[in-house]
């Protein structure tokens, strides 16, 4: 249930609006589109957010994203679908989200994985976009966003 009506608030709607302008930054920058989209819905699913959830699941699929690679993002460890720079984005997602549940933070492996499939831009773009999407699903777990009536293109 819905706590509070955060996008009718005009401090929540401010704040949400100088987000949306923020990203535009990552949206524009070189970092492939399919994983942005993966990095989006790793964190959204660690972070138990059904309204991003539903938002970028549907955004991917509407983009062309295959039913098998978003249904195997919670189990991309144990797949074969994603390629080794997604799977760099994904490791390096679960450990920027799960930031308090370890004291190493983010592995020397997986920096070392972001690094080789990467350069610095699209480094600066992940690393903006997890703090991001880590960001939205806060504020909407927070308030009680509910996931489901997202149309692809919405927003």
């Amino acid at each position: 249930m819905t706590r509070f009506a955060l996008y009718e608030n005009e401090i929540a709607a401010k704040f949400s609006k100088r987000i949306v302008t923020a990203a535009r930054v990552i949206d524009d920058s070189s970092l492939p589109k399919a994983t942005q989209e993966l990095v989006k819905i790793r964190a959204s699913q660690i972070n138990n957010c059904g309204m991003c959830l539903d938002m970028h699941t549907k955004d991917a699929a509407h983009a062309g994203e295959t039913p098998v690679r978003l249904a195997m993002i919670a189990a991309w460890k144990e797949s074969i679908v994603f390629t080794d720079p997604e799977r760099a984005a994904l490791a390096l997602t679960e450990e920027g989200t799960r930031l308090a549940d370890t004291s190493s933070a983010i592995s020397d492996d997986t920096w070392a994985q972001v690094r080789k499939h990467y350069d610095d831009d699209q480094i600066g773009a992940l690393i903006s976009l997890i703090a991001t999407i880590n960001a939205w699903n806060r504020l909407n777990v927070i308030s009680g966003q509910l996931g489901g009536e997202y149309t692809p293109g919405q927003w």
